[in-house]
Formats: C-alpha cells, sequence, structure tokens
C-alpha cells in the first residue's frame, strides 16, 4: 500500500474510495496519514524487522494501517476480524506484535485480549474514540503531533500472514525481508503485474476482507501502480454489481461463493448493470464448481482468471477463461515454483493420478519461531515444501485439485482447519470423542460439520447438537463453529490412536470424485 512516486505525480487522484459512504482518499492524503503513523510507530520504539497487528474490518484506515508499515521495514499481521479474545490474544503473542491498531467495533473483543498479551505497549483504536481509554489511545489524536513527511530511514517492510496446520494454531508465514527502500517491493509483484495488467488507471473493486492475503495482495498492487480500489465493507451481490458501472471498474477478485451469489440473483436484477468496462476477474480461495464457472464465463464473457497459490507462496498456477474452458476443473499450470505430484512414499505419480503436491519453492519461507512445522513442510532434503493439497496433473501440465490431506476446510473462502474445533469439543463434559471435518455446501463450498461420540451416559440428540454448538460459539470465531452435529456410538481410530477421518468424511460425499467443491 506504498503511494511513493503517485502522491507526487497524482496527488488528487482517489488512492481509494469506501464503497458505502462514498469517502475518497487521496494518495496525497495517504501519503500523509501512513507517515504519521510511521513516525509514531518509530516513536515507540518499533524498528526495522519489528512486528505489530491490524484488527479492524474493511474501514477507512486499513490502507494507511499498512502502509505505515510498508514503508518502515515492519512485519504487519492483518488479524481476521471476527476472532474471539483467546485467539487474537493468541496472534498478539505468537506474532510478538509490539502495537494493535484496531476498531471501535473490535474493542471489547480487543480489551479483553490484551490482558493476555503484556508485550503489546500501544493499542491505537480508529472511529473517533476522541479520547484515551484504559490501554486504549486514541488514533486520530496519537498521530496529529506527527510530520506528513516520511521518516528518516524509511525501508522496505511487508505483512506476515497466518495460516493454520494440522495442529489447529494458525502459524506466521514469514519470509526474508531485504534491506530495500520500500519503492522496491518483492519481485512476487512484479510477476502478478505482467499476469493481470496492472496499470495506473485501473480501477480496482475488493469486495473481501482486507485481512485476507489475496485481497491484500491485489490492493497493493494496484496503489503501487497508481490506480483506485473501491473498498466494500460487506458483499453484497447487487450493491457488488451497481458499483462496477458507477466507478468503471477494469480490475476485481472474488471467491466462488460470490459469484453464486450473484447468479441467484434474478435476471432482471443481473442484466440490470453495465459490466463493460470490466477487464479483468479474477477467483481463488477455494475451487469453484464448474458449473458456476462456466454460467459465470457466459455472463461476463472469457475474461475470468482463475489461480492456485498457498499462502506460504509455495508456487503459484493460473489460467484464463479459453485455458479452463480446453480444461475444465483446472487450476491452471504452473508459472512459479516447480511442481511435483507424489505418493506416500515420495515417488512420482503418473500423470492422472493424484498425489500431494509438493513444489521445490518459489519463495524462501518459514514458520515464524516455528522450526518444528516449518521442518514438517519441508521434503527430507529440504528442496521440497507441501501444505498437503492432493491433485493431479494432465497431459498438457494442467493442474487439478481433488482433495487436502490436512481436512482443511474452505467455507466462503475462509480456510478453516477443523483441529482447533476438535481440541474444544472433547474438552466438554459431555463428549467423550470429536471429529470436525468439511461437508458439501452449495452456497459455501463446504460447512462445518463434527461428529461426536458421546460421553459414557449422556443421552444425544438435537438438544445437545445445540449445547455444542452453543459452547463452540463462546470459544470459536463464527467460521470454525460446526453448523451441525451428528452423534455416533464410536469413533475410527486406527490401533495408533490416529483418527481415521476419511472413513467419516466420505460418507458424506457420496460418489463424487473429488472431495473438494
Amino acid at each position: 500500500m506504498y503511494p511513493g512516486q503517485h502522491a507526487v505525480d497524482h496527488a488528487d487522484r482517489a488512492a481509494f474510495i469506501m464503497a458505502s459512504t462514498g469517502e475518497a482518499v487521496s494518495y496525497a492524503e495517504l501519503e500523509a496519514r501512513s507517515n504519521r503513523l510511521a513516525h509514531l510507530l518509530r516513536s515507540h520504539g518499533l524498528k526495522r524487522l519489528d512486528h505489530y497487528a491490524i484488527f479492524m474490518e474493511n474501514n477507512n484506515r486499513y490502507l494507511e494501517a499498512c502502509a505505515a508499515g510498508e514503508r518502515s521495514g515492519l512485519y504487519y499481521t492483518c488479524v481476521n476480524s471476527y476472532l474471539k479474545a483467546d485467539e487474537l490474544a493468541y496472534i498478539l503473542n505468537n506474532s510478538e506484535s509490539k502495537a494493535l491498531i484496531l476498531s471501535a467495533s473490535r474493542r471489547e473483543v480487543a480489551l479483553e485480549a490484551l490482558k493476555q498479551c503484556p508485550n503489546v505497549t500501544l493499542c491505537l483504536i480508529v472511529d473517533g474514540m476522541g479520547g484515551d481509554e484504559g490501554p486504549l489511545r486514541d488514533y486520530a489524536s496519537a498521530v496529529a503531533a506527527f510530520p506528513a513527511t516520511p521518516i528518516a530511514d524509511e525501508s522496505l517492510g511487508t505483512p506476515m500472514l497466518y495460516s493454520s496446520g494440522t495442529t489447529g494454531r494458525p502459524k506466521g508465514i514469514v519470509r526474508p525481508l531485504p534491506d530495500n527502500p520500500p519503492s522496491k517491493p518483492l519481485p512476487l509483484f512484479d510477476f502478478l503485474n505482467k499476469l493481470w495488467h496492472y496499470r495506473a488507471d485501473m480501477i480496482y473493486l475488493s469486495p473481501a476482507p482486507l485481512y485476507h492475503s489475496a485481497p491484500q495482495a491485489a490492493v497493493s498492487l494496484t496503489i503501487r501502480n497508481g490506480g483506485t480500489v473501491i473498498i466494500v465493507e460487506h458483499f453484497d451481490p447487487e450493491q457488488y454489481l451497481a458499483l462496477i458501472p458507477k466507478y468503471k471498474v477494469s480490475h476485481s477478485q472474488l471467491v466462488p461463493t460470490m459469484f453464486s451469489r450473484m447468479l441467484k440473483l434474478p435476471e432482471a436484477v443481473r442484466t440490470r448493470y453495465d459490466l463493460s468496462s470490466l477487464e479483468i476477474a479474477i477467483h481463488a480461495a477455494a475451487p469453484c464448481p464448474a458449473q458456476v464457472k462456466e454460467q459465470m464465463i457466459a455472463w461476463w464473457g472469457p475474461i475470468i482468471h482463475e489461480y492456485y497459490g498457498a499462502t506460504e507462496g509455495l508456487g503459484f498456477t493460473a489460467c484464463d477463461s479459453h485455458e479452463w474452458l480446453a480444461h475444465r476443473g483446472s487450476v491452471g499450470r504452473v508459472l512459479l515454483g516447480d511442481l511435483h505430484i507424489l505418493d506416500e512414499n515420495m515417488q512420482p505419480c503418473p500423470k492422472g493420478v493424484s498425489g500431494e503436491i509438493w513444489f521445490k519453492t518459489a519463495t524462501p519461507f518459514e514458520y515464524f519461531n516455528d522450526t518444528a512445522r516449518t521442518a514438517e513442510s519441508r521434503s527430507a532434503d529440504g528442496t521440497m515444501s507441501t501444505v498437503g493439497d492432493v491433485g493431479y496433473v494432465d497431459d498438457d501440465g494442467f493442474l487439478y485439485l481433488t482433495d487436502r490431506s490436512t481436512f482443511m476446510i474452505i467455507s466462503g473462502g475462509v480456510n478453516i482447519y477443523p483441529q482447533e474445533c476438535e481440541n474444544l469439543l472433547i474438552t466438554h463434559p459431555k463428549v467423550m470423542d470429536a471429529a470436525v471435518f468439511g461437508v458439501p455446501n452449495e452456497d459455501l463450498g463446504e460447512e462445518v460439520k463434527a461428529v461426536v461420540q458421546p460421553a459414557p451416559g449422556v443421552t444425544f440428540g438435537p438438544e445437545l447438537a445445540e449445547e455444542l454448538i452453543a459452547f463452540c460459539n463462546e470459544h470459536l470465531s463464527r467460521q470454525k463453529v460446526p453448523r451441525s452435529i451428528d452423534f455416533t456410538n464410536e469413533l475410527p481410530r486406527l490401533p495408533t490412536g490416529k483418527l481415521y477421518k476419511k472413513v467419516l468424511r466420505d460418507k458424506y460425499w457420496g460418489d463424487k470424485k473429488s472431495r473438494i467443491v
């Protein structure tokens, strides 16, 4: 989100516009705001390679909160705004964040979390609180005293995003940060610029939460190119369509659930808006049902691009509409990294045969302060990495996803790792054992399902299911909570004690060839 020279050359151009209010913030203003915050962070002792966190919904301060770190050599972590206090506290402590920027809507959660975070010594709350309160400092008054000019020691900063794993706890993905000026981004940005034709006169419509890696990267690219970002506070299918002609949108990035919800609008609504300005619509985060994608291409034309790439940056595949129509269901060909499909013995699988997806890593990464998890993601010789996805390659080199060995659930574009919910459920006094996994959902792709083995003597049925769902709601963000719970007398476990989850899950997927929707 570094404004750079655009703040001089195009000072009055809107860097971003809030969709609901129409509030526009110019490049000059974004430059000034991010500089003031950078000065404040420096004055508080944050130096190059230190960490801070952002805990907000999409709002008019989000981009400057990121841009300040990007020009100060800092790692900034954008936290899922739906997390509960314990979840937030874990991220703050694990990331070694020294500062937290939050919105008023997240105040109560943050205050509870901060009780567990002694190393967070600066807490800034936006939304015009008007004064300091306990550990919270009013953002506007805190930054007002600092200059709008750059700090003396500017250097490139970058996000440190979180990805979960089979243990259920999120892990920070940290990449080496070169000692570059902020005007010189990481090489991946140059690659994406060329792939999707980012440019100075583009208008990018951002309908997704900014704490997600994909929209964050797209917004950052737009700003670095001098374009304008339209930030949607909450996705609404008709509002999204209306914004395209209103702002002459040229680029956007969505998740398949958004496609599905737009397709379900009445035809009169779908055809009401002129979408001719839209040049490129990118989707990822979750596999798109083939029928949905075909309908979108028929509606919007061959402007839909798909990619596959983990937050870790192991590798990258992509395809345009024409390539996808010729290889229905594919997530594209490899553009970054060296792809290998390997069986359980780490031997290459033949073309068309599924195996675990490994890459000779396109970009170096580690899991922050976690050498064990980093090692688990590597091959024995350290040359390849995986996140546990399963798939195959066809004769033309196109990749198809078929499963996730970690049982990760992607629901509405959100990555959910079920172990966290399983670990919680078994703490309930009425639960002996629990399994959590994804089952098909027409709208979301997948939804969270739990199968529970009740404790001896416990009567199970709808009342117990409701009790357990409420229990999960108390401790987990809403995306991780099971939508439904079934019961069984005994869960299938191997002699080693490992839960044989595949047996349970397959009952809900029927004869589907793929376990990914």
